[in-house]
């Protein structure tokens, strides 16, 4: 072989490992291109796993604030309830206490009923604290949500409707009636009474 035969040989060895090397780089660089497209897809699809994770526990936390609300309210309406039953069951006493204040009005009395007076009030002073309003509606319009009329008296001496007696206070807890007052209330005389009279 001549040296320009060599020669020439070497340079196109050259060339090959020169483009060889190129196709390397190329291949290299299109593998690195896939791994880092499919390396972005895969941190796309985790954030949006994570985005959908917190909207999930976003959910939970609104959904448990939701229900611990509801038990604290159920709770506390529980309770009222169990404390308006109780109140129903002493207001009979209450009652008791006041008809055996007003019967025995004599001395010999007096002891018992300084006694009796002050079990009424620590009675009333501890219903009270719960809660509960007396309904005392003497003098005031009739209003059937928080009296029943136990009588009517006809009068002209009193506007329609007035409560002129009250024959057994009413009770409220909490904007409830727990007992209505039983009340006598005025109405007017009408015309047909005024004949059946004459």
């Amino acid at each position: 072989m001549s040296d320009k035969e060599v020669k020439s040989n070497l340079n196109v060895d050259k060339d090959k490992d020169v483009g060889g090397v190129s196709g390397e780089q190329a291949a290299e660089a299109q593998a690195v291109a896939a791994d880092t497209a499919k390396a972005d897809a895969e941190m796309a699809k985790l954030t949006a796993d994570l985005e959908e994770l917190r909207q999930t526990l976003l959910r939970r936390q609104a959904d448990f604030e939701n229900y611990r609300k509801r038990v604290e309210k159920e709770r506390f309406e529980d309770s009222r309830r169990a404390t308006a039953r109780v109140i129903e069951g002493l207001i009979p006493v209450i009652d008791g206490f006041e008809h055996a204040l007003a019967a025995h009005r004599e001395a010999e009395y007096e002891n018992y009923r300084k006694g009796f007076e002050l079990i009424y009030k620590q009675l009333l002073d501890s219903v009270t604290k719960l809660g509960v309003e007396r309904i005392d509606p003497l003098g005031k319009s009739f209003d059937p949500h928080l009296h029943q009329a136990v009588d009517r008296a006809e009068t002209s001496d009193h506007k329609d409707g007035t409560i002129l007696q009250v024959f057994q206070p009413g009770y409220v807890f909490h904007g409830r009636v727990l007992r209505p007052a039983m009340v006598r209330v005025a109405v007017h005389p009408s015309p047909a009474s005024k004949e059946a009279a004459n």
